[in-house]
């Protein structure tokens, strides 16, 4: 049993929830809650049904070493599930031991995500996969020596003949599998989602206060809207950094130079540090940031807004922040064939 087993009632065709901006300054809770209504079914493509074997199978290859040119790292080595799907640095380590450019993101809910990466630059789950495993910084896989390595293995050549009749062990089969079971990677129940189905007692006094802070005058929503807290956007939110972002993929407007995607907030308290390049250590450090609006330079973002709060309205919307983590969370790693 894994996690895609304990989702199998989400298992369907959706689109799931439109993502849609909290409105400013509302008192409305129930129209408030609304706007955060989790999907019941997980988006999987047509031509990619999902299937508990199929999901199984590509979890094998997300923790298989083998995949990854010195069979030293795995997909899990930056996208750890103890961690919120991320790694606990600021910088990912790659197969050379060399840090890399940016933070690992999150791999959570992305079957309601896309593009992918920080930039933008993959448009699907299947293309996003493929990019770590054969980046030579990364983990420096060549898919001829992994399709050679893969077939050596009864277990596998078994299991894809039969997923994938007539096609058996290639570039795509292998990407369709590991994409399949990213897409089960879904963030369990937190109390923000009991208060959401109408558990009044689910969340404290203090927790409401800062959701309604995040939907109000600290504007969080602006940006992090829908169950997943994001609106699948790139923005400058005015950190202190020279990459470029979505600048480096889309060159035309202004506004992608330092424009990052949002990142979900599912999670955040497995997740630190925080930003594209892990620039902030904590939750505290994040608030103050947005608090200060950030550098102020043509692309910044128009959502980025200095405001105030006093302690107090900190540490309510740190608590609702934190309410957004799963009360269960449990990932066992599957054992690999020989």
């Amino acid at each position: 049993m894994f996690r895609a087993f304990i989702l199998a009632s989400f298992v369907a065709f959706s689109a799931g929830a439109a993502v849609a901006a909290a409105p400013q300054g509302t008192e409305d809770l129930d129209t408030l809650r609304s706007l955060y209504q989790r999907p019941t079914a997980i988006p999987f493509p047509e031509d990619a049904p999902y299937s508990p074997q199929l999901a199984t199978l590509g979890k094998m290859l997300f923790f298989d070493p083998r995949l990854s040119g010195a069979k030293n790292m795995n997909c899990a080595s930056c996208h750890n599930p103890s961690f919120g799907y991320e790694a606990p640095v600021e910088l990912a380590v790659g197969g050379l031991n060399e840090r890399l450019s940016r933070h690992a993101p999150t791999t959570l809910n992305m079957a309601w995500v896309e593009p992918l990466f920080w930039d933008g630059r993959a448009a699907s789950l299947e293309e996003q996969a493929a990019g770590p495993i054969t980046a030579p910084a990364e983990m420096n896989g060549k898919f001829e020596e992994i399709i050679e390595t893969l077939s050596a293995i009864p277990t596998y050549r078994t299991w894809f003949e039969r997923l994938f009749p007539n096609r058996g062990i290639s570039v795509d089969t292998i990407l369709v599998a590991i994409a399949t079971y990213e897409r089960t990677i879904v963030s369990g129940w937190s109390p923000f989602d009991r208060w959401v189905d109408g558990d009044e007692t689910a969340m404290s006094e203090s927790e409401i206060n800062g959701f309604r802070l995040f939907n109000g005058r600290a504007n969080c929503a602006g940006c992090h809207s829908g169950w997943n807290f994001t609106d699948n956007e790139f923005h400058d939110i005015g950190l202190f950094t020279a990459d470029i972002g979505r600048a480096g993929i889309e060159r035309g407007p202004l506004r992608n130079r330092h424009a990052f995607k949002t990142p979900g907030l599912r999670d955040l308290t497995y997740r630190a540090p925080f930003m594209h390049n892990g620039s902030i250590a904590d939750l505290e450090g994040v608030i103050m940031h947005y608090e200060s609006g950030g550098i102020e330079r043509p692309s910044r973002s128009a959502e980025m807004q200095a405001f105030e709060l006093t302690d107090e309205e900190r540490g309510d919307l740190l608590a609702f922040l934190r309410a957004l983590t799963a009360e269960v969370s449990d990932t066992p790693v599957p054992n690999l064939p020989n």
